[in-house]
């Protein structure tokens, strides 16, 4: 892999452990903003909304753009909300702080998926992707849980200061190693990209994609206090949790990338049936904590292997959308990051408990396969069993 994908994969770990590590702070910062555990879990839905607005909208407008300049613009953005954000004692500034850096990492991420489909040959999205990522499931491993450890020793708002100091040798990285220029040639007719983005096959993994993410971060928002009321665990084993979760997602990116160019159907197939036997599994048995930790693991392998793979298959489809293409990638998956939360915090709102949010993750699964299954069966009556074999 090019060695400024790697340094894109640096901001991208900046960027993911802002966005993750409110799964370990939603507490502390409910306790200090004086709202309820709900109402704070709304602050990663603000995020992924953020994204979802921001994605499509400013990889539109950055398309002519020189790549460097762009990411370089971003990455300035997100540092300064991250202090604005570390500064303030009011929840709706902080709110505010989370949509605005949020736009300003969908804009980082369209660009950068992009630029990182054009470091690599034309059959290597998959790799490229999972490389790129690979950045998001660092955060979770160490960003997320040193988050966690910082929120615990000295409150939440020391983990938004090292989320911007993080961002600083990105910056730089970024300055130095990414190439300056837009992309070669001129870039298709905006109308061109969008008529390509419709395609059904495209529009079919976007939201498989979304539920997915749904599922994922619907359970990862209130893993905390998963652990903490229901496994039984203390807060100070919150950071070694989320430290699981993130070891299992690098593993799964990193083995779903070997495969998601040569064989994706078995990784979706296989590991979507198995993402949806883990959190059933998981829902029944978070009580017991050896089955718990387990299951963290193994949730976190194949949701972000199953997540990375959908990725990649966009990518493949919305060919005709080379600069639209890793934006709309990017808001359909957050639409997942955005709704999971809000549901899961719903039904613990409605009283039914912390292992709910698990149960509607399965839910969200199951979906997917029936979408995936409708979709399937509507495209073999329109091009018949042996085109859609071959």
């Amino acid at each position: 892999m090019p060695f400024a994908l790697l340094l894109l994969g640096l901001a991208v770990f900046a960027q993911g452990t802002s966005e993750f590590m409110l799964s370990g702070l939603v507490p502390d910062i409910a306790r200090d903003l004086g709202v309820s555990v709900p109402a704070a879990g709304t602050l990663t839905s603000a995020f992924a909304a953020g994204m979802v607005v921001g994605a499509p909208l400013v990889a539109g407008l950055a398309r002519r753009w020189p790549r460097r300049g762009a990411l370089l613009a971003f990455l300035v953005v997100f540092l300064a909300v991250h202090v604005v954000g570390a500064l303030t004692g009011s929840f709706a500034v902080l709110l505010a702080t989370r949509v605005v850096g949020a736009l300003a990492n969908a804009g980082f991420l369209a660009v950068a998926l992009v630029a990182a489909a054009g470091m690599v040959p034309p059959d290597a999205k998959g790799r490229a992707t999972s490389t790129l990522l690979g950045g998001v499931t660092l955060a979770c491993v160490a960003g997320v849980p040193a988050g966690a450890v910082l929120g615990e020793l000295w409150g939440w708002r020391a983990a938004f200061w090292a989320v911007a100091l993080v961002s600083l040798p990105a910056l730089f990285a970024v300055a130095r190693s990414v190439p300056g220029g837009a992309a070669e040639g001129e870039p298709p007719a905006l109308r061109g990209e969008l008529r390509s983005l419709r395609h059904p096959r495209l529009l079919v993994t976007l939201l498989l994609g979304a539920l997915v993410n749904g599922a994922t971060f619907c359970t990862f928002t209130y893993l905390a206090p998963l652990v903490t009321e229901v496994t039984g665990l203390g807060s100070a084993w919150v950071p070694g949790v989320l430290a699981l979760f993130g070891a299992g997602a690098f593993l799964g990116v990193t083995a779903a990338g070997r495969f998601a160019d040569r064989r994706p159907v078995p990784v979706l197939v296989g590991g979507g049936l198995a993402l949806g036997a883990g959190w059933c599994a998981l829902a029944l048995g978070a009580g017991h904590p050896a089955v718990a930790l387990a299951l963290v693991f193994a949730q976190g392998a194949l949701s972000f292997g199953v997540g990375s793979t959908l990725i990649a298959r966009a990518l493949y489809a919305a060919q005709g959308a080379p600069t639209l293409a890793g934006g709309f990638a990017t808001a359909a998956f957050n639409v997942g990051a955005a709704l999971g939360p809000w549901a899961g915090g719903a039904v613990i709102g409605a009283g039914l408990g912390y292992r709910a949010p698990v149960g509607v993750s399965a839910g969200l699964v199951a979906l997917a396969f029936l979408v995936a299954g409708v979709a399937a069966r509507k495209r073999e009556r329109t091009v018949g069993p042996e085109t859609l074999r071959a």
